[in-house]
């Protein structure tokens, strides 16, 4: 029997019946075609379906979308939709080719991003302390790293500072 869910995704409404069982994140790729949510592992090791959850990175592939009811998400296609006008976040990933092949990046971002908020002048290691939830299988991490160095400084620039 289908349950009727309301979610407010990218500060926008959406109800939906589904069925109990539907994953938060088969909820956003399929029934919202959000698909920049990616499943890896299915099982919350990877980090690839990271969303926000009321501002809280969680794993989109461990919760139903009937948990999520009546709570906001934050997908990686909140940041910008706007490809000339990235987020600062994307923007870093962009300059300092932390990018790769892309596939676990969205996890990242939306991990990063309340790191990010909480940290603004994070240590190499405390990045990668709080990326070591989230698997890159092109592996190369140093890249990632110092985009978040980067996403850092561009932040918590001061308003019109250049970063």
């Amino acid at each position: 029997m289908k349950r009727e869910v309301t979610l407010t995704v990218n500060d926008r409404s959406y109800t939906r019946q589904v069925e109990p069982r539907l994953l938060l994140s088969d909820f956003l790729r399929h029934e919202l075609a959000l698909t920049g949510t990616h499943v890896g592992c299915e099982h919350g090791i990877c980090g690839a379906c990271t969303v926000l959850l009321d501002g809280e990175p969680i794993r989109s592939c461990l919760i139903f979308a009937v948990q999520a009811d009546g709570h906001g998400v934050t997908t990686v296609e909140g940041l910008s939709d706007d490809p000339g006008n990235l987020h600062p976040l994307q923007q870093a990933f962009w300059e300092a080719h932390g990018l790769q092949c892309g596939f676990c990046t969205p996890g990242i971002l939306m991990t990063l991003l309340p790191f990010l908020q909480e940290h603004p002048d994070p240590s190499e290691d405390e990045i990668r302390q709080a990326l070591s939830g989230n698997l890159c299988r092109c592996t190369g991490y140093q890249f990632i790293v110092e985009a978040a160095r980067r996403a850092a400084e561009k932040l918590h620039a001061p308003q019109g500072g250049a970063a």
